[in-house]
């Protein structure tokens, strides 16, 4: 038998040979195949306020585009990062121009909002590209904003003087000291006040309002708005206080399980920082035998305008008759932390006080001199409770 006998040496030597012979084709087919998948993305933004926010995007590529995506981030309180998406229809090809609208008919933004957006592609070859990250603000173009800041507090207003300005900003910080003094919360983070000059401007500012509303407060956003027409100054410095309460106590019981405060609890808190409300209201109620129950009253308030002002009186009157009691400032910062653990109205309120909201309601109607059945009290503490106030 004969054997082919080949040194090692030269064995290696042939193979490097060969090898640098082919790497060089293997990089230039490499190089050739990036610049020919090469993906150039070219977004813009057009905004319509209240109604869309229309997301454009140009692309092209010396392959078919297959597919292309908008992200978007609203920069609002939440315990996790939530990036949503945008699928634009088109044609796959080398060169297209699209958008994405988003219909806020379907989830609105209030005034304002923070949106960071960026846009991804994928062509044949399935190479893709990502744009830079873009941040804009869903701002109210109809008005020309000025602002002023103070703290915590950026107010902006377009109609009316400094002194007009600076008095909403005065009954602002008041109402500030008055949350942390009379209800133990202190505020977090930073806040805008946007001033229309109207309650025809707000309402016009937004989808869907209720007709009666005079402010509001938009909850993990961050954002208050209100219509405060310059020749009612004073119906601005009452109800400021009001709007910022929503928003500090919002922060405070804010959590994960999408749990809130009962309605009673939460206007209740921000009619007491405010001026003391409309008794009238109250006792028309009382005389009538038109009270609202306070488990009626953990519900949205009526669009019903005179349901509406009694049970802002009654949730008022609520809430004093808790902070008037032994500790109550105590108590009821206990009652928001409970809150903020998620539990129910209810359970949050036999943690703290021993009684549910039926109980509540029996005590409260007591305490303003109403008759109620002779049921029994549910437990010693509620006993206790009326003994004691």
């Amino acid at each position: 038998m004969r054997y082919l006998r080949t040194h090692p040496t030269k064995i290696a030597v042939y193979i490097i040979l060969a090898l640098l012979v082919i790497i060089p084709f293997l990089s230039i087919h490499d190089s050739t195949q990036a610049a020919a998948s090469n993906i150039t993305l070219t977004p813009s933004v057009q905004m319509a306020f209240p109604n869309t926010i229309t997301f454009k995007i140009q692309a092209q590529s010396n392959s078919v585009i297959t597919q292309l995506r908008l992200h978007y981030i609203v920069d609002r309180q939440n315990f996790a990062q939530v990036t949503s998406e945008g699928w634009p229809t088109f044609n796959p090809a080398a060169s297209i121009n699209t958008q994405w609208v988003w219909d806020m008919r379907k989830s609105a933004i209030p005034v304002g909002t923070k949106v960071s957006y960026w846009w991804t592609a994928i062509d044949a070859t399935g190479n893709n590209a990502t744009s830079n990250q873009a941040t804009i603000e869903f701002d109210d173009t109809q008005h020309q904003w000025q602002s002023i800041t103070d703290g915590p507090i950026t107010l902006l207003w377009y109609s009316g003087n400094t002194t007009f300005a600076n008095a909403l900003m005065a009954a602002a910080q008041e109402g500030l000291q008055k949350i942390e003094n009379d209800i133990g919360v202190i505020p977090q983070g930073t806040v805008r006040i946007f001033i229309y000059a109207s309650q025809s401007d707000l309402l016009n500012a937004q989808l869907f309002p209720p007709q009666w509303e005079g402010g509001v407060t938009f909850q993990g956003f961050d954002v208050i708005a209100i219509g405060v027409p310059t020749n009612q100054l004073s119906y601005g410095v009452d109800v400021t206080p009001h709007e910022l309460t929503h928003w500090a106590t919002g922060h405070l019981v804010f959590n994960s399980y999408g749990a809130g405060l009962p309605t009673w609890l939460d206007e209740g808190l921000a009619t007491y920082v405010q001026d003391e409300p409309d008794s009238n209201w109250l006792n028309l109620a009382i005389k009538q035998n038109k009270l609202i129950s306070v488990r009626t009253l953990s519900s949205p308030f009526s669009a019903v305008a005179e349901q509406a002002y009694i049970s802002y009186a009654e949730s008022h009157s609520i809430v004093s008759f808790l902070l008037g009691m032994t500790n109550g400032k105590e108590k009821m910062l206990q009652l928001l932390n409970v809150f903020h653990e998620g539990a129910t109205y209810d359970d949050a309120l036999q943690q703290v006080y021993g009684f549910d909201q039926d109980g509540l309601d029996q005590l409260w109607r007591k305490s303003i001199g109403v008759n109620v059945s002779e049921a029994p009290l549910n437990s010693e503490t509620e006993l206790a409770l009326v003994l004691n106030n």
